[in-house]
């Protein structure tokens, strides 16, 4: 099941930092060349992605367009998406910035910025969904229908009486509670101190699974290494020139609302500016995923910049039988949900 957002689909992937320098057009003999991006974004598209023509020439009018990447099909969704937009790219970066906001409405219910050191005030408006209400009173590890470590199933079967009238409020309390330790374990220790999920028979380990995953991607490491280092390694290693934050929200799509939590970086460079959002957490659907956005100034086509976006997501549900069956259909869904993020996000930032 694959995030669909008015801004993003989670799932997540590798892409390119740039440098500047660009020709749109020359002539030879007569002849126009080809369009071509600035080099690295050039270099990224031309041996990643491998447009056809009809993109190529769909990109250079303006986008928004979109494609399938390589990816472990048991497993994994990978999808790019480009768009130029005619906008300076510090509004983006300002619109990002203000997270609450930028991810608000249609499938959002609720996101929320967690303040530096995070508080439990911060998870005020966390409240459960029935259905997981519902699910929690089974739960049992190896089997539940929520995305929790072991620890955290045996204090919900300690802490939480199903047979009291407060047993709602108990269980959100708890979950308000569950969230901070999460995030403030992740903050002291990283990778290393997210989840390892019992819902299945399978234990999921989320840092090993983001690691895999980003591993997989040698075009990370070739175009942007120091924020592939910073991902894996965070919190011992620095970023120059970024800045990150965390948040966590409550999002509609798929069968289910989804509880996840994210840490969202935001690295500037002179030659572009990189956002990625590592997912550290969701109650459903996702072991771990990587939204990478890098927006790339283009002077000869003049004002405003590249939207280069990857999301790579890797989820259960994907193999066996059934995966067999639904996953050209999530394939698509991701593929569609790339393009609706692209045409939103440039009619946002250019105002219209």
């Amino acid at each position: 099941m694959i995030f669909k957002s008015r801004l993003t689909v989670q799932a997540a992937a590798p892409i390119l930092a740039l440098l500047a320098a660009c020709v749109l057009t020359a002539v030879v003999s007569g002849q126009s060349a080809p369009a071509v991006l600035p080099a690295q974004l050039e270099s990224y598209v031309s041996k990643v992605v491998k447009p056809t023509a009809a993109q190529r020439k769909a990109m250079f009018a303006g986008g928004p367009v979109t494609k399938l990447l390589d990816a472990e099909p048991t497993q994994e969704v990978s999808v790019f998406g480009i768009t130029w937009v005619k906008a300076p790219i510090a509004r983006y970066v300002a619109a990002v910035r203000n997270i609450e906001e930028f991810e608000k409405g249609e499938s959002f219910r609720v996101t929320k910025k967690v303040s530096s050191p995070p508080r439990l005030e911060d998870f005020a408006q966390l409240t459960l969904p029935d259905e997981d209400l519902e699910d929690l009173r089974s739960c049992r590890v190896g089997s539940c229908e929520l995305k929790l470590s072991e620890a955290s199933l045996n204090r919900v079967r300690k802490e939480i009486d199903w047979s009291k009238p407060t047993a709602k409020a108990d269980a959100d309390r708890l979950a308000k509670h569950l969230m901070l330790e999460y995030i403030n374990g992740y903050l002291e220790g990283g990778d290393a101190r997210l989840a390892t999920y019992r819902d299945s028979d399978r234990p999921t380990f989320v840092g090993a699974e983001f690691a895999s995953m980003v591993n997989r991607m040698p075009s990370l490491t070739e175009y942007l290494p120091d924020l592939k280092n910073y991902l894996l390694n965070y919190p011992k290693v620095n970023l120059p020139k970024a800045e990150s934050f965390i948040y966590w929200q409550e999002a509609k799509f798929g069968l289910k609302p989804t509880i996840r939590i994210n840490h969202l970086t935001i690295a500037e460079a002179p030659t572009h500016v990189a956002v990625a959002s590592k997912m550290l957490y969701a109650s459903h659907y996702f072991w771990t995923a990587i939204e990478l956005r890098v927006l790339v100034p283009d002077p000869s086509r003049g004002e405003g910049f590249w939207f280069a976006s990857v999301n790579r997501s890797r989820s259960d549900g994907l193999s066996g039988f059934v995966g067999t069956l639904i996953r050209g259909k999530v394939r698509g869904e991701a593929e569609k949900g790339m393009a609706a993020a692209l045409s939103i996000t440039k009619a946002m930032v250019e105002g219209r």
